[in-house]
């Protein structure tokens, strides 16, 4: 929806007032253009419709006020060498307090009529308010209005930007370009674009700007449901390693034990990609403990029949050599060798492994980012399975795939994430959901516990220590003073421990330690040289240690549903029962209520649902490690319902105009999304 603009778009030097410095304001906002300074929406709205009376002010929300102001502000100087300003101001019902602070070049004249708008607050036996907003009565421009607030407005006023944003808007008129395709809008009922930016900057009414809202919502969401599909469409244009079909069960049979149903479903999704003759672009998304590794597995065996080779990129090196076990337990009965390649092993052996692979041999081929570094080769590679795949941007699967001239892409992701956000993040590819638990997996037992029971807990956590088990405890901050003198901190926690339990052999993992030392802690926790490992979050998602068996995490009322379920699946990966313990001081029932639902359900699809629609996505993983895109308006926990008719919308149009041929508007827009989510997941 850009405004028409003969070269380009219109530069902000174009408003009244934008010179160099105010230019270089703006810039430092993300703001480069008029069309940027239109997409900057407010946040809220200030509410200045209705002018109370003072003997009518409560505590609370912001309001207007018109009133006499009867003494100029006496000014005084304060510690800090700050400024007061106070005043009185009367209506015919009260008097009000005024207080400002810092703002020297105030001017209230004696016997003046103003309209303030701020929170009251109490003020001796009356109210008053704090650095409000002043404007003349006579000629009041923002009283019996709607006003936009905006975000993070560095140096610059909300009334500057708001002045900005009505000149901007006057400029643009009548040179809005329709992106939409014919039709759809009037499907929706959507406003036209002109309408909708003058409403959400500037409405008339809460449901003025909910209708602009939703024209906008719908654009933007509508543009990347493009963007994703087209993406996936060019990774099916392109041929894959062609693969000749052998029946799974000659995997399944050599297996000790008999494989899930969602796990046999998966294997047979992806064979249906190997030898279909179009590059396999597969996410396979399951819970912690699903057995995606075995789905992994057996796509690497069937390219091993075909005489192929396949790589496995995992995050960290520990995770790696993870997966060289896993892998060389699952194919060794087929004589299919599994190899390591990490930063840190030596060079000989490094050069052992690189030949091997160069020799086009079939083989599985581990490792970390070292597996796109140059100098490996991969000849005869057919198949790329990247782990946790939210740490690897597009552009990162993409550099792999490369390696394999371009190979099969098997995505994997431990992290359950809602079909909202799956719609929109993994556009470029298909899912496959694994929502069984493997044989001998039991579901962990978890409580919320509060204070007066920490004790307890800590003797059964003595018990399962002594009956061979080990645990994990997680605590928020690295050390104490960070934030919030409620939440525990690791390094102090572990002294704490110390005294409770004395026989206890403890370690400590935060994000801190360089690379090579939380690798070393994690090793010796898995090798059972450790009782309990007091961390934060940055405990490895993945990491299998059969014989951990408990999970504690302090302030657990601090977390997100989805990060507490996350930290849950480190425990539980063997066959004895295992618990997880949410120690919270959570105050209000809302709160409580959501520990419970982890407490009534190890679902982790369900309990991403109740984390989106609770704190929103940005609580599932940062926006620059996931490639989540940072939309402008659309917000993916509220607005399902139109994502839903965004994508259908998508679909039929490009099921239409494959190419969007003919909506070049459009395919200039959606083409803009493509080359910014590749250019993101390169950070």
């Amino acid at each position: 929806m850009k405004p028409r603009a003969a070269e380009g778009e219109q530069p902000l030097s174009l408003l009244p007032g934008v010179g160099p410095r105010r230019l270089a304001q703006l810039n430092k906002l993300g703001l480069f253009s008029v069309e940027d300074l239109l997409r900057r929406f407010p946040r809220d709205y200030e509410d200045r419709r209705t002018i109370r009376p003072i003997s009518g002010l409560e505590e609370g929300a912001a309001v207007c006020v018109r009133a006499m102001v009867t003494d100029e502000p006496v000014r005084t100087r304060i510690p800090g060498g700050r400024t007061m300003a106070r005043c009185r101001a009367f209506d015919s019902t009260g008097m009000l307090q005024l207080t400002f602070f810092n703002q020297p070049y105030l001017r209230l004249e004696r016997g003046r009529e103003y309209i303030f708008f701020g929170k009251p607050q109490p003020a001796g036996r009356g109210m008053g308010m704090v650095n409000p907003s002043v404007e003349p009565a006579e000629g009041a421009r923002a009283a019996g209005k709607l006003l936009p607030v905006y975000p993070k407005t560095g140096d610059i006023s909300q009334s500057q930007l708001r002045k900005w944003v009505r000149a901007a808007l006057d400029l643009a008129r009548g040179h809005y370009l329709e992106p939409l395709p014919a039709g759809v809008a009037e499907q929706w009922k959507l406003r036209p674009p002109e309408e909708a930016f003058e409403a959400i900057h500037f409405p008339q009414s809460p449901e003025d700007a909910a209708k602009a809202r939703r024209r906008l919502i719908f654009e933007e969401l509508f543009v990347f449901c493009c963007a994703g599909q087209r993406l996936r469409g060019k990774g099916r244009e392109n041929p894959g390693p062609p693969l000749t079909y052998h029946d799974p069960e000659g995997f399944f049979s050599a297996l000790p034990f008999a494989p899930t149903g969602a796990q046999r479903r998966a294997v047979e999704q992806a064979f249906s990609d190997l030898c279909g003759g179009s590059r396999m672009n597969r996410l396979l998304q399951g819970d912690v403990g699903s057995g995606k590794t075995l789905v992994a597995a057996a796509c690497v065996w069937l390219a091993a029949r075909n005489g192929r080779q396949a790589v496995v990129m995992a995050p960290t090196e520990l995770l790696a050599r993870q997966h060289r076990a896993t892998m060389e337990q699952f194919l060794a009965p087929h004589g299919i060798p599994a190899e390591l390649l990490i930063s840190a092993m030596p060079a000989a052996e490094k050069r052992r492994v690189l030949a091997r692979a160069a020799s086009g041999e079939p083989l599985v081929l581990c490792g970390t980012h070292a597996l796109i570094q140059n100098g490996v080769e991969l000849p005869a590679a057919a198949l790329v399975v990247v782990d946790e795949q939210h740490r690897f941007g597009v552009a990162q699967r993409a550099a792999l795939n490369q390696k394999a001239h371009p190979g099969h892409l098997l995505a994997m992701s431990a992290t359950p994430i809602p079909r909202t956000l799956t719609l929109i993040l993994y556009g470029d590819l298909d899912v496959s959901v694994l929502d069984e638990l493997p044989p001998g997996r039991r579901p962990v037992l978890t409580y919320a516990v509060t204070e007066e029971k920490r004790q307890g807990m800590y003797g059964f956590l003595q018990k399962e220590i002594d009956a061979g088990g080990q645990a994990y405890i997680v605590c928020p901050l690295v050390e104490e003073g960070e934030e919030g003198s409620e939440k525990k901190a690791a390094a102090a926690y572990i002294g704490q421990l110390q005294k409770a339990l004395p026989r206890l052999r403890i370690g400590l993992m935060h994000g801190r330690l360089r690379p090579a030392e939380k690798e070393a802690v994690m090793a010796s926790f898995a090798a059972g040289e450790l009782d309990v490992l007091v961390s934060t979050t940055v405990i490895e998602v993945g990491v299998d240690v059969p014989r951990a068996t408990v999970m504690i995490v302090e302030n657990a009322d601090f977390f997100g549903l989805s990060q507490l379920h996350q930290l849950r699946g480190r425990v539980g990966r063997g066959s004895r029962q295992s618990w997880c313990f949410l120690m919270h001081h959570a105050r209000t029932e809302a709160a409580r209520e959501r520990l419970q639902t982890l407490c009534r359900t190890c679902d982790g699809f369900q309990i991403a649902e109740a984390d989106l629609r609770l704190r929103g996505p940005g609580d599932f993983f940062g926006q620059r490690q996931s490639g989540l895109p940072a939309f402008a308006i659309a917000d993916l926990a509220t607005d399902i319902n139109v994502l839903e008719a965004a994508r259908q919308s998508a679909l039929d149009t490009l099921a239409r105009d494959p190419e969007l041929g003919n909506h070049p508007l459009l395919a200039a827009r959606v083409e803009e999304v493509i080359q910014k989510t590749l250019a993101a997941s390169m950070n």
